[in-house]
C-alpha cells in the first residue's frame, strides 16, 4: 500500500498531430478509453498491423462504429456528371466543395454519357444541344448587362467583366444537363465513407455505383503523396552522401500510404436500402394510385398538428413518387391506423443487424418545409447538413424555371427569351423521347438529359435555429436569385405561423434590386 503515485505534469498539454496514417490515428484516439498512455506514446508503439488487429476486434465485432469517427480521409473525386455529384454528396455528415457553377464555365467540362445502346446518338445531340444553348445564352446575357450596367470609373475593367460574367453565369447554368462533368472534394470520416460507399453502390444509376467502387479502392490502394517529387529529390541528394541513410529517409518518406483499408472493406451494397425501395415504390405507386399531382407554392411549410406515425408514413413515402407532402399525406392521413402502421413497417422490414434506420425515419421536427425549385438552386441548398433532407427524383412533370433577378435584365429584355425556352422544351422532349423507349437503362439514365432549370422536389426538415440560419444565409444579396427567392419564402412562411420571433430574423428582402456588381 505504499506504492508512491505515479507524478503528472501539472498543466494542460495541448498539441497538434501530424503524420500518422488515418486509421493509426484513430486506434491511437479510440486508446484513450483503455490506456493510459499519451498520444505520443500511443502513437510511437503503434504499427499499421496492430491498428488493423485492433479495428478489426472492436469495429467490426463489437460493432464500436464510433472508431471510424476518428479516421479523417481527403479524397478527390473528379470528372463525375451533375447527377452522381448531387447523389454523392447526399450525406448528412459530409464536409467537401464542388466546383461552382456561379463562378466557373462549364463550356469545356464535357460530359458523362449512360450505356444507352441505340439512344446514345439521340442523346448526345441533346446534350450538344443543351450546351450550345448554354453559350448563346451566357453569351448574350453578359452583353445586356454590359449594356445595362455601366463601369464605374474605380473599377478596373477586368473585376467588372469578371463580376457580370459570374451574373450571366447565373442564368447560362439553368441550362446544364445534368450529365455536365463537375469534380469535387471530400474530406469525411471512415464511418461516413463507409455508409457513402454502401450507398452509392446500392444506387440505380451505373456510374453512382462506379463511383462507389473507386471510391472503396482509394481508401485501400496507396494515397496520392502531395510531397513525393519533393521528398524523392531529397532522397537522392542524401544518397549522394549517404546511400544507407539514403534508403531510410527513402522508407520513411515515400512509404506506401493505405488511408483506411480496413475500415471500408466490408462496405458493399446495402440490401436494407434496395429492397425498402422497391417495396417503397410500389406502395406510394398503389397509395396514388389515380391522383393527379396538385400545384404546389415553392415553399410549403407544413403544420405539425399530425401523428407521429402519419409523418413516417408519409416520409417514407416522399421520396418515392412526386407528389407534394401535403398531397401524399392527405391520402395517408385517410388510411386506418392498421394500414399506416403496414406502411411504417415496411421501412423497417428488410433492415439488417448493423444497419441505420432509413433516413425518412428521422421525425418530429417542428419546421418541415417541402421546397419546389430548380435543381442548380437545391444544389446550393442541399449543402446544408444540420436539416433531414427527403429528395424526391429528378422528372419533367414540375415544369422548369426561367432566371428572373430583381435589378437585372431579364431574358425578354436581352432578346433570349425565345431561345431559352425552345432549348428548355427541346431537352425536356429529349428526356421524354429516353424515359419512353421501352429500354429499362435508358428509362432511368433520361434523367441526365434534364438541364439545372428543371424543377425539383425536396423536404427539409430542421429546428428553429436552422431555419433562421438558412433564411439569413441564403436571403443574402451576394446569393443566387434562386435560393434567395426560396430563403425568403421560409422567412415568410415562419413569420406567418410565429409573428413573435419574425423580429429575430435578419433578412434581406429579396424583392428590392441588388447592386449586381457585388458579390
Amino acid at each position: 500500500m505504499s506504492e508512491e503515485l505515479k507524478t503528472q505534469p501539472a498543466e494542460t498539454d495541448v498539441y497538434a498531430i501530424h503524420g500518422a496514417d488515418p486509421e493509426v490515428l484513430a486506434y491511437a484516439m479510440a486508446k484513450y478509453s483503455r490506456s493510459s498512455l499519451t498520444m505520443k506514446e500511443s502513437l510511437a508503439e503503434i504499427s499499421s498491423q496492430r491498428a488493423e488487429q485492433f479495428l478489426n476486434t472492436f469495429y467490426f465485432q463489437y460493432g464500436h462504429r464510433s472508431i471510424a469517427d476518428l479516421a479523417h480521409i481527403p479524397f478527390a473525386i473528379e470528372r463525375l456528371s451533375l447527377l452522381a455529384a448531387i447523389a454523392l454528396v447526399d450525406e448528412q455528415r459530409w464536409d467537401g466543395q464542388e466546383r461552382s457553377t456561379r463562378y466557373q464555365n462549364f463550356r469545356t467540362s464535357g460530359w458523362f454519357t449512360p450505356d444507352l445502346g441505340a439512344q446514345t446518338t439521340a442523346f448526345t445531340a441533346a446534350v450538344e444541344a443543351m450546351f450550345h444553348s448554354y453559350n448563346r445564352i451566357g453569351a448574350g446575357m453578359l452583353e445586356a448587362l454590359k449594356g445595362a450596367i455601366p463601369r464605374p470609373e474605380a473599377m478596373k475593367d477586368e473585376a467588372y467583366v469578371r463580376t457580370l460574367k459570374a451574373r450571366a453565369f447565373d442564368v447560362a447554368r439553368y441550362l446544364l444537363p445534368l450529365a455536365t462533368n463537375t469534380s469535387l472534394g471530400q474530406i469525411v470520416n471512415a464511418r461516413t465513407l463507409e455508409t457513402q460507399v454502401s450507398r452509392l453502390l446500392t444506387s440505380e444509376f451505373a456510374e453512382i455505383r462506379q463511383i462507389g467502387e473507386k471510391l472503396r479502392n482509394a481508401a485501400s490502394e496507396p494515397a496520392w503523396n502531395v510531397q513525393h517529387d519533393e521528398a524523392r529529390v531529397l532522397c537522392q541528394e542524401v544518397d549522394s552522401v549517404d546511400a544507407e541513410c539514403g534508403q531510410q529517409v527513402r522508407n520513411a518518406l515515400l512509404r506506401e500510404v493505405r488511408t483506411a483499408p480496413t475500415l471500408v472493406k466490408y462496405a458493399t451494397p446495402n440490401a436494407y436500402q434496395s429492397e425498402s425501395r422497391t417495396e417503397l415504390v410500389a406502395a406510394a405507386a398503389e397509395l396514388m394510385a389515380g391522383q393527379t399531382i396538385d400545384p404546389a407554392p415553392v415553399v410549403d411549410l407544413i403544420d405539425d398538428d399530425e401523428r407521429l406515425e402519419v409523418e413516417l408514413a408519409t416520409s417514407l413515402l416522399y421520396s418515392h413518387c412526386h407528389f407534394s407532402y401535403r398531397q401524399l399525406r392527405s391520402q395517408v392521413g385517410a388510411l386506418d391506423a392498421v394500414r399506416v402502421d403496414e406502411l411504417i413497417a415496411l421501412g423497417a422490414k428488410h433492415r439488417g443487424r448493423h444497419d441505420e434506420l432509413l433516413r425518412s425515419f428521422s421525425a418530429g421536427h417542428v419546421f418541415r418545409f417541402d421546397i419546389l425549385m430548380d435543381i442548380g438552386g437545391f444544389r446550393d441548398m442541399h449543402r446544408h447538413r444540420r436539416c433531414v433532407q427527403l429528395l424526391q427524383d429528378f422528372t419533367d412533370v414540375h415544369g422548369y424555371e426561367e432566371p428572373e433577378c430583381p435589378g437585372q435584365p431579364s431574358l425578354a429584355a436581352a432578346g433570349l427569351d425565345a431561345e431559352y425556352k425552345a432549348a428548355m422544351d427541346a431537352s425536356f422532349a429529349a428526356y421524354r423521347n429516353l424515359r419512353d423507349c421501352g429500354v429499362p437503362e435508358a428509362a432511368q439514365s433520361a434523367q441526365y438529359s434534364l438541364p439545372l432549370g428543371t424543377r425539383c422536389r425536396a423536404m427539409f426538415k430542421m429546428d428553429f435555429a436552422e431555419a433562421l440560419y438558412i433564411s439569413e444565409l441564403r436571403s443574402g444579396v451576394a446569393g443566387h436569385f434562386s435560393y434567395r427567392r426560396v430563403a425568403w419564402e421560409m422567412y415568410k412562411a415562419v413569420e406567418k405561423r410565429h409573428p413573435s420571433l419574425a423580429k429575430l430574423f435578419r433578412i434581406e428582402d429579396v424583392n428590392e434590386p441588388v447592386d449586381l456588381l457585388k458579390r
